[in-house]
């Protein structure tokens, strides 16, 4: 598996706001995953239902911005910027760094997330 075209690929979905997709497309069943929050999952469902639960919190996507994406071996990074105005009205901005593992049927089994 090209990890790098993988990574780029999955990177592309996130981009255009298709985030469940890209997790449901691209993690392992047995994923897991952390963030800089101590907020962790276990397996693809709960990661799914995680973001689905997000997502159906947003009211509007001011932006996502891919800046770059790294690859070295079976590990991807991936800088992004995310705004999002909640409905809550609140506002979401993240700039972070995704950090990927990625098995060798080219899906991910874990990732992780650190404020960049």
């Amino acid at each position: 598996m090209d990890i790098r075209t993988l990574a780029t690929e999955m990177d592309s979905m996130v981009a255009q706001g298709a985030i469940v997709d890209a997790v449901e497309k691209y993690f392992a069943e047995d994923v897991n995953t952390s963030d800089y929050n101590n907020v962790t999952t276990t397996g693809k469902a709960q990661m799914v239902e995680k973001m689905e639960g997000f997502l159906g919190a947003i009211a509007k996507i001011n932006g996502i911005e891919l800046h770059r994406t790294l690859v070295d071996g079976n590990v991807s990074a991936s800088e992004f910027t995310f705004d999002f105005l909640m409905k809550d009205d609140s506002k979401v901005y993240w700039h972070e760094i995704i950090k990927r593992v990625w098995n060798d049927q080219g899906q991910v089994i874990h990732e992780e997330y650190f404020n960049a």
